[in-house]
């Protein structure tokens, strides 16, 4: 690559050119070997002024005038977040009688070691207690929960955000 030396007369020819109205690349192509960018590089080093703009672009074109219109605007459901388990919402899932309000009966309580794909592996209580255990309901299918502990974990985006914050003590 050869470097670009800009003599004088290059230099008062470029001045010239650009307070003629020139565009950077009509003196590149004006001045030879030389590219648009490095006439651009050249001209804000020099301070070179703006050109005035030529009096039909000075001017603000008129806009044309266009017939009063009422336009309908569709609001669209807003899609935040992860949007991998959204179906899950659009479909109301009939309510787990099993699985109300955290009770659960004795006979669906299962350990660890009895969960399966299609249990609920709700936990509930302390895991360091012996009275731990998981919900073990039936869980819809793809997901590790049944339907009251799936509205529970997945969340809309927008109820999380209305819910306030902790106080931090």
């Amino acid at each position: 690559m050869t470097a670009l030396t800009w003599t004088d007369e290059r230099v008062e020819q470029l001045k010239k050119l650009w307070e003629g109205g020139l565009s950077a690349s009509q003196i590149a192509a004006e001045l030879g070997n030389v590219t648009r960018n490095a006439v651009i590089g050249k001209v804000h080093r020099l301070g070179l002024s703006g050109r005035a703009k030529s009096p039909s672009s000075a001017a603000p074109r008129p806009r044309k005038a266009r017939p009063a219109q009422h336009m309908m605007r569709v609001t669209r459901p807003v899609a935040r977040g992860n949007t991998a388990l959204a179906h899950v919402f659009e479909v109301e899932a009939e309510p787990d009688p099993v699985a109300f309000d955290n009770v659960v009966p004795m006979n669906q309580r299962l350990s660890l070691l009895e969960l399966n794909e299609a249990t609920c592996h709700w936990p509930v209580g302390d895991p360091s207690s012996p009275e731990f255990f998981f919900c073990g309901g039936k869980s819809l299918p793809g997901l590790p929960y049944c339907s009251h502990h799936s509205r529970i974990a997945y969340q809309p985006v927008g109820d999380r955000r209305r819910q306030q914050p902790k106080p931090t003590r």
